[in-house]
């Protein structure tokens, strides 16, 4: 579920003092992993992930688990990363810990890895989110960051078809606007919306020609301000500059820009494969997908690969807590609500759609494609949780960036600003 990433960036310096009573409440016999098969689980609530869902998913996980009890401990918002820290630094780090950041968490030793010949035999990318060759998390989901969604009866009034160049695309913008039309909606508001096509520009032009850039930023041979980051970034200036966003796109909320695109006020709008799960049944055949366009029309599929459940190394029944963790992660009926109502792409092996049971759009199976055809997968910048992760804090520049390229022409300083980041967070 990589899209925690871009949750929980607002404020959660009030999470401490009800997030810890919370506990309390929630698990105060089993912190800690008190022996005797009990285990205490961090989950948190989504609209897809009800407290229903939580409480059948342990329930099943535990049948094939025998002896092991799970007490939840729910996180008062979705930022569990945040959550996790504060009950590590309380003391009360879970002993299962449900889809955080494990590059967060690996330095310090208190993850277990799992075995991988598990992985290998279970994950169609068994290594998408592997830390120093070690998996923390299985890797049972994806999603693809971005993709860019369009509405069909718009592209149809404005006599236009997918663009698979960077060069159509722009063409495409133009007959768009041209007709009436607003090119692309964003959500500038909300910083990680804002990084959408700043995203796809350098995913698509600079990892998707050099998938080890991330590791080769880390060794100093590359700087975001070499030629081929700046043109990749400067695209993002010229759908600015062409003014192909909505109008006052920086005050438009992401919330507002699912009711704006799916109201039809913009034909595309550039976003993590998430979406899908808010395209409303009536618009199925309405809104079509293709991937971010390069220069030569070859696919670049920008990946973030989530998963399930963490385990910690503190957690006194390890073979209980591996068993729980395993069951839970191959349960086909919690992919099935992460399918349809997130829009995940299940990634395990020798199961097809059919297998899950679920009612997907025509748009997710579109999508799902991009995930089983053969093409260029790279990591999606900013959003991945393996070795290509960001330092720091930096995913939070990188959206600041893509906001101030909305102000500026000054398209190398921004990514200047990224490489001091980039060297601060590394030192």
């Amino acid at each position: 579920m990589p899209r925690r990433t871009a949750v929980g960036r607002r404020s959660t310096a009030l999470l401490a003092a009800a997030g810890l009573s919370l506990l309390a409440a929630c698990s105060s016999t089993a912190s800690g992993g008190a022996g005797g098969g009990s285990l205490t689980y961090l989950t948190f609530n989504t609209p897809t992930l009800t407290p229903a869902f939580w409480k059948d998913s342990i329930a099943r996980a535990q049948k094939a688990a025998p002896g092991v009890s799970v007490k939840q401990v729910v996180a008062p918002s979705t930022d569990r990363d945040s959550y996790a820290k504060q009950l590590q630094a309380s003391g009360q780090f879970p002993d299962l810990l449900q889809s955080i950041t494990p590059a967060q968490y690996t330095e310090a030793g208190l993850l277990t890895p799992y075995e991988q010949s598990w992985i290998d035999q279970n994950f169609l990318l068994p290594q998408g989110n592997a830390i120093k060759g070690k998996v923390y998390i299985p890797p049972t989901n994806s999603q693809i960051i971005p993709l860019v969604f369009y509405n069909k009866e718009l592209f149809e009034k404005a006599r236009v078809t997918p663009p698979a160049t960077w060069k159509q695309f722009l063409a495409v913008s133009e007959k768009l606007k041209a007709s009436g039309v607003t090119p692309i909606e964003l959500g500038g508001n909300d910083p990680f919306a804002a990084g959408m096509p700043l995203t796809g520009a350098l995913s698509a032009d600079v990892l998707g020609k050099n998938p080890q850039w991330i590791q080769q930023r880390h060794e100093g041979k590359v700087k975001f301000t070499d030629a081929d980051v700046v043109a990749a970034a400067t695209k993002m200036r010229t759908l600015v500059e062409k003014g192909y966003f909505e109008k006052g796109a920086l005050n438009v909320s992401y919330a507002d820009s699912i009711k704006d695109f799916n109201a039809g006020k913009a034909a595309m709008y550039p976003m993590g494969s998430w979406y899908l799960g808010s395209i409303p049944k009536d618009q199925w055949d309405t809104i079509g997908v293709f991937p971010w366009p390069t220069d030569d029309g070859s696919t670049v599929v920008p990946f973030a690969v989530g998963g399930s459940m963490a385990i910690s190394t503190k957690a006194k029944d390890q073979k209980g807590a591996m068993a729980f963790a395993k069951a839970w992660s191959l349960d086909a009926g919690n992919l099935k609500a992460l399918i349809e109502g997130d829009g995940a792409f299940p990634m395990l092996k020798d199961k097809t759609l059919d297998d899950y049971g679920v009612n997907v759009s025509p748009a997710f199976t579109d999508s799902y494609a991009f995930v089983t055809k053969d093409n260029t997968k790279v990591s999606s910048i900013g959003w991945a949780t393996n070795d290509d992760a960001l330092p720091g804090s930096l995913n939070n520049e990188f959206y600041a960036a893509a906001q101030a390229l909305f102000n500026t022409d000054d398209v190398k300083g921004e990514m200047a600003k990224l490489d001091q980041a980039w060297d601060s967070a590394t030192k």
